[in-house]
């Protein structure tokens, strides 16, 4: 039988607290998933010698002994660009999130890498401060209201299809920019929200099932705990 329990993390109950309470709960691991961790952490001295073993998942582990069950963040990007590429953008944008602890998502660092090598040295990047639609808008937002038309880029790669949305209600609503002929936008998830046909957003799609196979498969003995990257798939539709 497996037993399942979500922990959140918030100001009254950070990440320390939450392993005491998984350890105190005799867990048989611990899964790291949509939080940024520093690996001081676990080095605090509230945590016991035998503390479960622990698992990033989603995401890229640089903690040592903590491995990383992600989508192929190289690979993907790599096929996100050839197909903008393709589809003959040439002046890209990348929207990023908040930066991440100990966990790192790595798309930004592959998006310019692989428009550079297609001969594209710049890629503009804004940032939003928080994965929520209101902060993708508002970097948006930002971007729009100070940068020329003419000097706008023609494609803007989200982080994930939360920061999407957001971008393209704003560039639609209050800049009155069609997507994609003004502006094209791709996201990263593929979230149901983003296939809805207001947004008919571009997507990429993990691998969410092999990935928890993959994890489970570690937790029970049934293969070694080492860092696994699966590929994943793009999304095609109207946005890009």
């Amino acid at each position: 039988m497996t037993v399942v329990c979500e922990i959140n993390i918030n100001r009254h109950f950070d990440h320390v607290h939450a392993l005491i309470n998984a350890d105190q709960r005799q867990f048989d691991a611990v899964i790291l998933f949509g939080t940024a961790f520093r690996e001081e952490t676990l080095g605090d001295r509230r945590l016991g010698p035998g503390f479960p073993p622990m698992f990033v998942l989603a995401r890229d582990s640089q903690i040592p002994g903590v491995p990383a069950i992600a989508c192929n963040a190289e690979l993907a990007l790599s096929e996100i660009v050839d197909y903008l590429f393709d589809k003959g953008y040439r002046r890209p944008g990348f929207m990023a999130g908040a930066r991440a602890l100990s966990t790192a998502l790595g798309r930004r660092h592959h998006y310019a890498n692989f428009w550079r090598q297609k001969g594209v040295a710049n890629v503009v990047e804004l940032t939003a401060e928080r994965y929520s639609a209101q902060a993708g808008a508002e970097a948006a937002r930002i971007y729009l209201s100070t940068t020329a038309p003419g000097s706008r880029v023609d494609v803007l790669m989200c982080e994930n299809d939360i920061l999407a949305l957001g971008a393209m209600d704003v560039a639609r609503s209050e800049f009155g920019l069609e997507v994609p002929q003004d502006l094209a936008v791709v996201g990263f998830d593929n979230i149901e929200l983003g296939g809805a046909p207001p947004y008919g957003l571009t997507s990429y799609e993990q691998p969410a099932d092999e990935m928890v196979d993959a994890i489970v498969a570690m937790i029970t003995g049934k293969r070694p705990s080492e860092t696994v990257v699966l590929p994943g798939r793009i999304v095609r539709r109207l946005s890009a």
